[in-house]
């Protein structure tokens, strides 16, 4: 009995992820992983680079996302909001 519903609650998952284009999206990463001509050091990274690059409907993103990159640049914009509010302060209180 436990066996069946735990067979049930599997294949309604696979149909979810199936559904949802989750097991195409993954086997198309994989394979451009398996088709890499120059393996990737670390695949992990790999594999995140390529699943953001794809949009939630399945598409390729309209250019790659560098994830590394939107962090530098979002701590340089909090220090840049840091400096602003600073200096809005000295003047307000002149």
């Amino acid at each position: 009995m436990a066996t069946q519903t735990s067979d049930a609650r599997k294949e309604e998952f696979r149909k979810y992820l199936e559904t949802n284009g989750v097991i195409d999206t993954l086997t198309q990463v994989l394979v451009g992983l398996y088709e890499e001509p120059n393996k990737p050091d670390n695949a992990m990274a790999f594999l995140k680079q390529s699943l953001s690059n794809v949009r939630s409907d399945g598409g390729a993103a309209a250019e790659p996302v560098d994830v590394d990159v939107l962090l530098k640049e979002n701590q340089a914009l909090k220090a840049r909001v840091a400096e602003l509010e600073k200096e809005l302060a000295s003047k307000s209180s002149e």
